[in-house]
């Protein structure tokens, strides 16, 4: 095998042009949604949510905003996996402009309700 054939060259590993990925915004979507994020009509409003979980990538947005570490998060839901938080994580940021717009929305919601109906009770 001669030093051009070899799948090492000078210590680095050359990967054929069709297997080198280039991970962009939409391709990370296609990678996480389906696999570990799921939207379902009838659950959880339809938002993206943990495959499995019906716990929102919204959820953990928020926590995180909040100031939760991804490990401190899983403290709190034991029932998640560090890489669920994470691809939860990576799935925001991918969606950060329009997540954060539905999160704010909702906050907006939630005072407007509060303002209504929390004298009455």
């Amino acid at each position: 095998m001669t030093p051009s054939s070899s799948p090492l060259v000078r210590g680095r590993t050359r990967f054929p042009p069709l297997l080198r990925l280039s991970i962009t915004q939409k391709s990370l979507k296609c990678l996480l949604f389906g696999t570990l994020i799921v939207r379902t009509s009838g659950f959880c409003g339809g938002r993206p949510r943990i495959a499995g979980h019906r716990i929102t990538v919204h959820n953990i947005a928020i926590d995180f905003n909040a100031g939760r570490k991804p490990e401190e998060i899983i403290d709190e839901r034991p029932q998640l996996t560090l890489a669920q938080v994470y691809s939860a994580l990576a799935y925001y940021y991918a969606n950060k402009e329009a997540i954060d717009a539905e999160i704010r929305s909702d906050i907006e919601e939630y005072d407007r309700l509060e303002a209504e109906y929390g004298a009455k009770l």
